[in-house]
């Protein structure tokens, strides 16, 4: 249909006409028939992946395929012992990492509110209750206060209707609505004829006919753009990969290395093999995949604690290297909420205090605490705000719950606050009459009767109501409204305008008899009372986590569908930079490139769209920031699924914003955010405190292999032995490095450079130095035990030197600049438990004959302990030494790339 997309110019017959119905809707036949062929009215759900697929995912990462491969040599040609003891532990790993990814689709299976609802609806001529999903384009709906629009619809007819539309657009202030048809093309958020899927109704009533369902709505659009966007790879996915890629290199040059130094010495191909084998044993860590795993499967069971359900494992370290959040303002900032936060009468501005959905609330002025019911003036601007008024407050669980305009509610609330019952008022002055609110005449006007005669309340534009005065109430009675007071009241104004508060002024008028319409009005005998600002006020919460970004060294970007002079100054109340404001029609004008230049300066963005939001994070991007995402709203959608992290909301979050986001808050705090933040950092810690401990014995074992094969021609460990090391020993006291408690201070420390990657520079030569240390000790046992042993003998002396030194060393992994003596050496109970099991086990294959067999290992003499035990308490004394001294001597290139090497992973 040629009009689908321009229902608003056409007349309300005419719409009519196109979508062959009238205004007692369709028939039951007919709208089966419609619905057999538009489909159901439902968004097309994002196709979930099977637990199959979930399983599999574990191990898509070229480490991991490393291990596989390795695996299945072991079983099919050399050792089914191996192959058992590795496949085990890749299983574990991928079990473990399931495990975790499930529970939280779970999550946020529970999280997703039910979309199954009820609309009425006429049908045959008569209205109905009908599930939303049956509605087709033809239909006509009849709205009331609270209902969720539940497709695209063209209105027939309107009450006083305001529609909340901040899923949609962004913007707190519910927005009128009419039903003429509109020349020209106005933008979405413009088309006041038009009412769209996911908003609600905040006030009126209005009956409407539906234009569009499903996926055809502007809702469905959103929903389907999220499809184009490629998933991003996490900067942990990419180092992993690229640890992967790195070692394979070095297995293939270690294994040249064997080749040419065997055929130089003669050996036979089956001892090339082996040895060659016994080189890709060594060099891979077989440890680390599963060590991570576990680090960040325990991660996400902590950030679950604090409210963040991150549904992908490896977005839970990305977290930790974001340098800048950018946050939708309406709820995620703010409180989604109208609040009075001041009023202006006689001269004098009051502040009120309290939530907005709080019944208390204190009144201050300049002079202190002041009660309303001790001022007659602010008494009755608090009476005729409330009752001059639409909506309803009710109490519950010691909150006011508010049905209808946010706006009239916030009046309603800081009556209450100063003290007015409302229900009480609200049959004493008796409503008998009402001029609705519109654009046209931006004020509302009610007729009351009470006792003493009918009065008439009028709320709105102050400027506007105050056409309509001829005197203005002060504390001292009525007053004659003369120049200077109008002066004074336009001097208020400004300043609180400037705040960007929206003022809603408040006028009273005798009611002489006859009608009331604008003629009445018109006669200006009214009284000007005082005006009231209000505004979505920021979360206190959010403004403390704003404040610990800037500690953190991370940038924080406000994006809004509200006005700049809004913007701006929501943004100054939280602490976010407003040296520039960008608008979503100047963003619509300039290049991607000129974006990218231009938001290096601006952090606040107003007028904002959501194709503009994608095209913020996008620029973002570009300027090499890893950028969190956070949002609730439909409109946030896009740029969620783009964001390198998407944290959507989980309590107000739409079910389209959840599906796109890599994490939840379950209590829509923008704090969690930061406590994320702080973890995924502190989980970066110890996945680089993880990396050093298995790469360290990995390359000192090959290196130790190098030198013991070049001078003897046979290794000093078998590829048993190398296994037992790396994925029994190494992984017992990997996983406790990688549950190292928190240092305080991950918040103080500036975010990584997006160039560093989880080895930097410094880490490099630490690990270079650690593990050639390591590797002369293993060729040192190796030389001197081969004079006085035989080769098991040997074997087992270089064996134990090495768990020894894995036992040792794991406590001066635990940190790279302060030593275990600073730390504390019973402040990680996990390494202690970790280190008294591998003692354990390591004890169990030297004394117990089946496995010291299966192991081809002798028990050792005291003599052996002594001599197993030079190198590790040598590397430990040397590496505690030298945090000693030189603390930072290795942590060049931890925050930002360094000068000497280009950078590793």
């Amino acid at each position: 249909m040629t009009h689908e997309s321009h229902w608003y110019k056409e007349s309300v017959e005419e719409v009519f006409e196109l979508l062959g119905s009238d205004i007692g809707g369709l028939s039951s036949q007919e709208a089966l028939i419609r619905c057999q062929k538009v489909g159901p009215n439902a968004l097309e759900e994002k196709k979930k992946r099977s637990l199959f697929a979930l399983f599999f995912r574990q191990f898509l990462n070229p480490l991991v395929m490393i291990l596989l491969l390795a695996c299945a040599f072991k079983f099919f040609i050399y050792s089914f012992t191996d192959g058992i003891v590795l496949m085990s532990t890749l299983m574990l790993m991928a079990i473990i990492g399931f495990i975790q990814e499930a529970k939280a689709e779970k999550a946020m299976e529970a999280l997703r509110k039910l979309a199954a609802y009820k609309s009425r609806v006429k049908r045959d001529g008569h209205i109905t209750l009908c599930s939303s999903s049956d509605l087709v384009p033809g239909d006509v709906i009849i709205l009331e206060p609270g209902d969720r629009i539940p497709a695209d619809a063209r209105l027939i007819e309107t009450v006083n209707l305001r529609i909340n539309e901040s899923t949609l657009t962004g913007e707190s202030i519910p927005v009128e609505k009419i039903a003429k048809k509109l020349e020209n093309h106005p933008p979405l958020v413009d088309q006041i004829n038009m009412l769209f899927m996911g908003t609600s109704v905040a006030a009126g009533k209005a009956t409407a006919i539906i234009t569009a369902t499903g996926m055809a709505t502007e809702l469905g659009k959103i929903a389907n753009s999220l499809k184009e966007i490629e998933e991003q790879k996490t900067p942990l996915q990419k180092n992993v990969e690229s640890i992967g890629f790195w070692i394979l290199p070095m297995i293939a040059v270690a294994i040249l290395f064997f080749i040419w130094v065997s055929l130089s010495q003669g050996l036979g191909v089956v001892e090339i093999f082996l040895l060659s084998v016994s080189a890709a044993v060594s060099a891979i860590p077989e440890g680390l995949p599963a060590s991570f795993t576990i680090t960040l499967a325990m991660g996400m069971s902590e950030m679950a604690k604090k409210h963040a359900i991150v549904r992908k494992l490896l977005a839970v370290e990305t977290l930790g290297s974001t340098t800048l959040i950018a946050s939708d303002k309406t709820g995620t900032l703010t409180q989604n909420q109208m609040k009075v936060t001041e009023i202006y009468i006689d001269g004098q501005e009051i502040i009120v205090e309290g939530d907005g959905d709080s019944p208390y609330g204190a009144f201050l002025s300049e002079g202190g605490r002041i009660l309303p019911e001790n001022l007659t003036h602010l008494n009755t601007l608090l009476l005729v705000a409330s009752l001059c008024n639409d909506a309803l407050v009710t109490p519950e669980n010691g909150r006011l719950e508010l049905i209808g305009d946010p706006t009239e509610g916030a009046l309603i609330v800081a009556a209450i606050k100063g003290g007015l019952d409302t229900d009480t008022l609200s049959k004493k002055f008796n409503r008998i009459n009402e001029i609705p609110f519109s654009s046209e005449h931006l004020f509302m006007a009610t007729l009351h009767e009470n006792t003493d005669g009918e009065e008439i309340f009028l709320k709105g534009a102050p400027e506007k109501i105050l056409s309509f005065c001829s005197h203005i109430l002060t504390q001292n009675g009525r007053e004659l409204l003369n120049d200077e007071k109008i002066k004074k009241l336009e001097f208020h104004l400004e300043r609180m305008s400037e705040k960007a508060l929206r003022l809603i002024g408040c006028v009273t008028m005798r009611h002489r008899g006859g009608d009331l319409d604008m003629s009445r009005l018109k006669e200006k005998d009214g009284t000007f009372i005082g005006f009231l600002g209000m505004i979505d006020p920021p979360r206190l919460e959010a403004i403390e986590a704003i404040r610990q970004c800037k500690d953190a060294g991370i940038e924080v970007a406000m994006i809004t569908g509200d006005s700049p002079i809004t913007a701006k100054a929501i943004a100054e109340k939280l602490g976010i930079p407003t040296k520039g404001v960008l608008k979503g029609t100047d963003i619509k004008k300039i290049s991607d490139d000129q974006l990218a230049e231009e938001i290096s300066m601006v952090k606040v963005f107003a007028r904002i769209e959501p194709v503009d939001k994608l095209k913020i994070v996008k620029a973002f991007q570009k300027k090499q920031h890893i950028v969190a995402m956070t949002g609730d709203g439909v409109n946030d959608a896009p740029a969620l699924e783009a964001a390198d992290i998407g944290v959507a909301m989980g309590i107000a979050g739409t079910d389209v914003a959840k599906e796109a986001s890599d994490m939840i808050l379950t209590d829509d705090n923008f704090a969690s955010v930061v406590h994320a933040v702080e973890e995924g950092r502190a989980i970066f810690n110890r996945l680089r405190n993880v990396t050093v401990f298995l790469l360290t014995t990995c390359f000192g074992e090959l290196f130790g292999l190098i030198l013991s094969v070049y001078y003897f021609g046979i290794a000093p460990l078998t590829p048993l032995q190398i296994l037992w090391v790396n994925l029994v020993t190494g992984v017992i006291l990997a996983i406790p490095l990688g549950l190292e408690p928190k240092t305080g201070k991950e918040l103080k420390q500036p975010p990584r450079s997006p160039g560093v990657g989880l080895i930097f520079e410094g880490m490099m030569y630490r690990i270079t130095i650690m593990s050639l240390l390591l590797g002369f000790s293993i060729f040192g046992v190796f030389y001197f035990s081969l004079e006085l042993e035989n080769l098991d003998h040997s074997r087992a002396l270089v064996l134990t030197s090495l768990v020894i030194f894995e036992w040792l060393i794991a406590f001066n992994c635990r940190s790279d600049e302060i030593s275990i003596f600073q730390q504390g050496l019973f402040s990680n109970r996990y390494l202690i438990l970790g280190v008294f099991a591998a003692v354990i086990l390591h004890l169990l294959i030297l004394y117990v004959p089946i496995l010291a067999n299966a192991f081809a290992v002798y028990p050792l003499s005291e003599h052996g302990w002594k001599i197993s035990l030079v190198p590790g308490a040598g590397i430990f004394f040397i590496e505690s030494l030298r945090k000693q001294l030189l603390p930072t001597l290795f942590s060049f290139g931890k925050w930002k790339k360094g000068r000497r090497l280009r950078r590793i992973s």
